[in-house]
């Protein structure tokens, strides 16, 4: 069976493109979306994209999430910093839970540097701007075991030693 990734954008990343380009560069959130979906089909593997600014809808995305996914991809954006409510859905969630963001958020100011949500996830990937996306999907896969044989070698990672 294919794997299934769903995929969460918080607040305000609909305006990606155009909102503090200097910060998120000039790629629109839509131009992430098809290089995720042209990654998923070249995987052989399903995405769903989803963004929001309603925390309760981020929320029900990621209850929705169980049964339906086998991994999470989430950019929380503002609510990294303030959310309990998606660390406590998070949480429920048994699957890879990755969280991206594109700048670097330890080289951010003090409101934009210590994301809360992280605590519920399985790795974080920032400052690898839009590519974060590309990254974390890889990551996701290959900690599923599903990385398609065609995939080089050196995508599978490193082999544990006993």
């Amino acid at each position: 069976m294919a794997a299934r990734i769903m995929i969460l954008n918080g607040p305000n990343l609909n305006y990606l493109g155009i909102r503090e380009p200097h910060i998120y560069g000039s790629t629109t959130l839509g131009e992430i979306e098809a290089s995720c979906q042209q990654l998923a089909s070249y995987l052989g593997i399903t995405v769903s994209f989803h963004q929001s600014n309603l925390e309760g809808e981020l929320v029900n995305l990621i209850q929705s999430a169980h049964g339906s996914a086998d991994a999470i991809i989430m950019n929380p954006a503002a609510y990294s910093f303030t959310s309990i409510a998606l660390i406590d859905a998070l949480k429920i969630f048994e699957g890879p839970k990755i969280e991206v963001h594109i700048s670097n958020i330890h080289a951010r100011d003090e409101l934009h540097r210590h994301s809360i949500t992280s605590t519920a996830s399985t790795a974080v990937i920032c400052g690898l701007g839009p590519y974060g996306y590309v990254a974390a999907i890889l990551a996701a896969v290959q900690k599923l075991g599903k990385l398609p044989a065609a995939v080089p070698a050196s995508l599978h990672g490193l082999r544990a030693t006993n």
